[in-house]
């Protein structure tokens, strides 16, 4: 079932490249589809040793040549996905701000666009579904995410944390030397 996830969420996406983003819904800021899906990888983040590696899904030129970063999702549309996805789409901005090579880009504005069906029409040999678009905007916020980025390069460069029985990660981390005993069968924790 995934894989058909992968698919609509892919011509969702594709189909808006060189369109206004406002044909997908009046709601929706105004800008120029310019790529789908592309890579980033940018400069370290200051104060730590973290640079950033990822895959946007949409990026918007605007009226006025900068950016809008898009997070496409097919999901039930809820404000709490603001603060579930805004360290992702600052990653998006820092990297775009700050590229490890070619020309950084100012992006202004970053946002999630959330679709989920809703109607289905049965037309010819067809089954044609609605999927209506919310936009949610994210807040910039930068200091933020320069403070979770301190905060994660100490955690990564610090001390090993004392171990907890309750903790998935301390269990999975020992599951490599309990596997590496012929004829082990081990059930990962998560």
């Amino acid at each position: 079932m995934p894989g058909v996830f992968g698919a609509i969420n892919s011509r969702l996406q594709g189909g808006l490249i060189g369109k206004d983003l406002k044909t997908l819904s009046a709601e929706m800021p105004p800008g120029i589809v310019e790529s789908q899906e592309g890579w980033l990888e940018s400069l370290p983040v200051p104060g730590t040793s973290i640079y950033l590696k990822g895959k946007y899904d949409l990026l918007v030129r605007q009226p006025d040549n900068t950016y809008l970063v898009i997070d496409f999702k097919i999901s039930q549309p809820s404000e709490e996905k603001a603060a579930k996805y805004r360290t992702q789409l600052q990653t998006y901005k820092y990297a775009l701000e700050h590229p490890r090579a070619g020309q950084p880009l100012q992006v202004t504005k970053m946002g999630l666009v959330i679709v989920y069906p809703d109607t289905v029409k049965y037309e010819g040999n067809k089954a044609v579904v609605d999927f209506p678009a919310t936009w949610i905007e994210i807040p910039q916020e930068m200091e933020s995410f320069y403070a979770f980025m301190r905060e994660l390069d100490a955690l990564l460069t610090g001390p090993m944390p004392p171990e907890n029985p309750d903790c998935l990660w301390c269990a999975y981390r020992h599951q490599g030397d309990k596997l590496s005993k012929p004829g082990t069968q081990i059930d990962i924790p998560f």
